[in-house]
């Protein structure tokens, strides 16, 4: 099924220029686009993906649409939604194959589903495009869409990929040697690291890093009062005094001590708003290495005078932190199907953390029939936190870590290759080599929350990093490079 998502107009580029810190950004942008757009022309831009919901791609498409629209660029946004629940679980294997993760293979039967439901896909697609048109694909579940399309019409097509791994073993061999036949139909392939590049791909393959909307509800900055506010709304914090907004909707939920999802002012006040906090948000997946993180949180906390050293006011830090993990309600993401399976396995083994451990831990689901309170909500928690932690086993970039940089908020990250391409070790942040060594963990928490110093070096180069190199203004740069190379008539893409 082929839907179109309503994109609303955004935030205008006029806006971005009265800030210091962004106006050469958009300088840069708005005069290379006064030489590419008309090259462009009036052929539109098609983005296609499986879910207008959850992720990364998700959340950064409305930005990235709004923004070409402005520049002269006519672009619309399509979702390959998928009524058949066992495709996403042939996907979900492709995506974990990718990052490394030993899979079952795929199946004739799978193979034959996928190609059938990406087949019906094009046929409807091909009602809606124009010969001319640009048709940029993302990711592997609508990846066959190129091989049923190529021919039918005058079109050029972009296969965008977010996913990755900076190595190679048996399952990332099986996932690209699954996907090359159908890699053959398209002009050019965009990684967000050049690791990640497959060699059919060598030639007509380049690299754009996502970047963060630094005025979107997610990153903007928030008046002190704006901030406590959005907490209290979400139910996250108690409202000892009127605030200006009321309650939202659809407020956050709060893992208990039995396993359900309750007001999270239950069993007692998380306290974040006094206690070092450390966050993780994410979605639900095994790859963002939220299990580990927990087991390395209950090794600091068990073991609090080993890693204090007889720093008293250190001992009395580690006893007051906290640590928040947060994701998407998962039934709100139709292209995760392990979302669930992940949130069950947490709370198994939250339940079973010593209480005085479990009290000092909060996974919290985040609300997503709100796409505006669900980002206003993670904005606040990063702008509240400590320490933002992305404790990623695998990672193909990774905006929650662009988000915190942004923030000036310290990070604590992994060897991944997505965040490695963003945070400099004890420049940006500080990297864990193993995100599943609970004592290497444990030690890096520890070192982060000792040396405040240190930590507030890290977060100024941290939000020059991001601001210099990973807002929204240099990834629009590229794209626009790539849609002017495209000639009018041919698929082949000339030069970037």
């Amino acid at each position: 099924m082929i839907r179109t998502v309503n994109v609303k107009e955004g935030i205008h580029l006029e806006a971005y220029s009265a800030y210091s810190s962004l106006v050469m950004g958009v300088r840069d942008l708005t005069t290379e686009a006064l030489l590419l757009a008309p090259r462009v022309g009036s052929r539109k831009i098609w983005m296609v993906n499986s879910t207008a919901q959850g992720g990364g791609v998700a959340e950064m498409m409305p930005g990235v649409i709004s923004m070409l629209r402005q520049l002269g660029i006519s672009c619309d946004w399509v979702v390959t939604a998928m009524e058949d629940k066992s495709f996403f679980h042939l996907t979900k294997k492709i995506h974990n194959q990718i990052h490394g993760k030993a899979q079952d293979s795929v199946t004739f039967e799978e193979k034959m589903l996928y190609e059938k439901l990406n087949r019906q896909n094009a046929d409807k697609l091909l009602e809606l495009v124009n010969d001319n048109d640009i048709i940029v694909i993302h990711d592997p579940q609508p990846m066959p869409l190129a091989m049923y399309m190529k021919g039918r019409k005058k079109l050029s097509f972009i296969w965008r990929c977010h996913i990755g791994l900076d190595k190679k073993n048996e399952a990332t061999t099986a996932a690209w040697d699954f996907l090359q036949p159908y890699s053959e139909a398209y002009d050019l392939a965009v990684f967000s690291a050049a690791e990640y590049i497959p060699t059919y791909f060598s030639g007509r393959a380049t690299v754009i890093h996502p970047g963060i909307d630094p005025l979107n509800h997610k990153n903007r900055e928030l008046p002190i009062n704006k901030l406590i506010g959005i907490l209290c709304n979400a139910n996250v914090i108690t409202e000892y005094h009127p605030v200006l907004t009321p309650p939202f909707t659809d407020p956050v939920k709060r893992l208990q001590p039995d396993g359900s999802f309750q007001c999270p002012l239950l069993p007692s006040e998380m306290g974040i708003l006094f206690s070092p906090t450390l966050l993780q948000v994410s979605r639900w997946d095994r790859l963002k290495g939220f299990l580990p993180l927990m087991k390395g949180f209950e090794e600091l906390k068990s073991n609090i005078a080993f890693y204090a050293k007889n720093d008293e006011r250190h001992q009395r830090q580690l006893e007051l932190a906290f640590l928040v993990l947060a994701g998407p309600d998962p039934t709100f993401i139709e292209d995760d199907p392990e979302g669930n399976e992940v949130v069950n396995e947490l709370a198994a083994y939250y339940q079973k953390l010593p209480p005085g451990i479990q009290s000092s831990v909060a996974i919290l689901m985040l609300p997503m029939s709100s796409r505006k309170n669900n980002e206003l909500i993670v904005n606040a928690l990063q702008r509240v936190s400590t320490v933002v932690v992305q404790n990623s086993i695998r990672e193909g970039f990774g905006l929650t870590v662009t988000e915190a940089m942004y923030k000036a908020k310290p990070v604590i990250g992994t060897s991944a290759c997505g965040i490695r391409e963003q945070v400099r070790d004890n420049i940006d942040g500080k990297l864990i080599n193993d995100p599943q060594d609970a004592k290497e963990i444990a030690q890096v928490i520890s070192h982060t929350l000792k040396h405040h110093l240190e930590r507030g070096v890290w977060e100024i180069n941290a939000q020059k990093r991001a601001t210099d190199n990973l807002l929204i203004f240099s990834q629009i740069q590229k794209w626009l490079r790539i849609f002017a190379s495209i000639q009018p008539g041919q698929s082949l893409i000339t030069k970037i």
